[in-house]
């Protein structure tokens, strides 16, 4: 096992009618911007439940985030942070939203003159502007994480940003919340927090033994859940365990120790700035070409991924690492998701080269577990997913 340090400083209040607590995270003196998405927490009631949460706090509101946090928008929000004098910020919604708000986090205390440097250039956040959340869709684990990814429509750039700074000192996760999001939004959920841990997982032998039983029961459990989720969202024991799943599947801790990949979601992102193609689907697209390209630096773990996850006993390593991705395209399926680039864009040729360019001039060379993963390389694992 690798040595790691490990701090998470966010405060997780877990459960039914949790979001009435709100009132006691956030600081009496606070000016607070409360930031959400397409208005859908005002149809769920969501909105009312916070509100009146928050009624004896100074609350300014900014709403319109989109799925994929915009640059511009995000932008607009910085200047009511700014003339508003706000001090204190409050995400209510799904990763989007949430990684939005950590950008203004950063934002809100950057000394330099353009923000999207902290993205550009990669710039650790050590201290931003205090935020608390909300949690409406689970999938990204952003809830309980110190990282973002911000979108640039103009230069269709999909980029992340991070750093200690940028943990929420609070995140609220109420599961019931989870019966009035669209079937599509869950199944999303599940392929994005099942791919977050084999980012983490599917690596090779380091002998971290309690670590990738961490990941392995995150994997069981939410292959366990999915069809009850999808079948019926207000099956409370089946959405509070979909829900600490995707927390925990992306809070940091089955990461420590270990080697991690993240070159899919790295490909992946490429795919929702070019098409915007949702996140989730563009990891199921990715991840079994990656998995065969990759196939004999990872097929012992994969093998035993097989074995433990998708009980495969038969046949040599190679034939249980095969089958291995085989089900997990088949799980990607299941929930609904298609796992080629052509099932999403008409005009998809070209694309492996565009990435491949991409990653070449911002000096990404390198990628994967082993930092082999070249742009050339990059370039066949993007054809083979079309």
């Amino acid at each position: 096992m690798n040595n790691f340090e490990f701090k998470n400083p966010t405060k997780i209040i877990f459960g039914k009618d949790t979001i009435e607590k709100l009132e006691n995270e956030i600081p009496e003196d606070a000016k607070v911007l409360l930031l959400y998405g397409g208005g859908s927490i005002k149809k769920n009631g969501i909105y009312d439940q916070v509100k009146t949460a928050l009624a004896n706090v100074d609350v300014i509101e900014f709403g319109g985030i989109p799925a994929n946090p915009e640059y511009a928008v995000l932008m607009d929000a910085l200047k009511v942070i700014k003339d508003e004098n706000i001090t204190y910020l409050l995400a209510v919604g799904g990763g989007s939203v949430i990684d939005g708000t950590k950008f203004l986090s950063a934002a809100a205390l950057f000394e330099g003159d353009t923000p999207w440097d902290i993205l550009a250039n990669n710039i650790r956040t050590e201290k931003g502007m205090p935020f608390g959340t909300v949690l409406t869709l689970p999938a990204t684990g952003s809830e309980m994480n110190s990282g973002a990814v911000i979108t640039r429509a103009e230069t269709k750039e999909k980029l992340a940003m991070g750093g200690p700074g940028l943990f929420p000192e609070f995140s609220i996760l109420d599961p019931q919340v989870i019966t009035s999001i669209p079937e599509r939004q869950l199944a999303n959920g599940l392929a994005d927090a099942f791919t977050h841990v084999l980012e983490q997982y599917m690596t090779y032998p380091i002998g971290a033994l309690l670590q990738d039983r961490f990941a392995e029961s995150i994997l069981q459990t939410l292959i366990e859940v999915a069809p009850k989720v999808l079948k019926d969202p207000t099956d409370y024991k089946a959405t509070s365990n979909f829900m600490w799943s995707c927390t925990m599947a992306l809070n940091g801790l089955i990461q420590k120790g270990v080697p991690t990949d993240w070159a899919v979601h790295a490909m992946g992102h490429e795919l929702t700035a070019l098409f915007g193609i949702d996140h989730a689907r563009t990891l199921a697209v990715i991840t079994p070409s990656h998995y065969k390209f990759n196939f004999e630096t990872k097929k012992e773990k994969l093998a035993q991924y097989g074995e433990r996850v998708w009980n495969i006993t038969e046949g040599n390593i190679d034939d249980k690492a095969y089958a291995a991705i085989e089900k997990t395209e088949a799980f990607f399926h299941e929930l609904g998701i298609d796992t080629k680039l052509s099932d999403y864009a008409k005009h998809y040729e070209g694309t492996a080269e565009e990435i491949a360019k991409r990653f070449t001039n911002r000096g990404w060379t390198g990628l994967g577990e082993h930092q082999s993963l070249s742009p050339d390389k990059v370039e066949k694992i993007v054809k083979m997913a079309y």
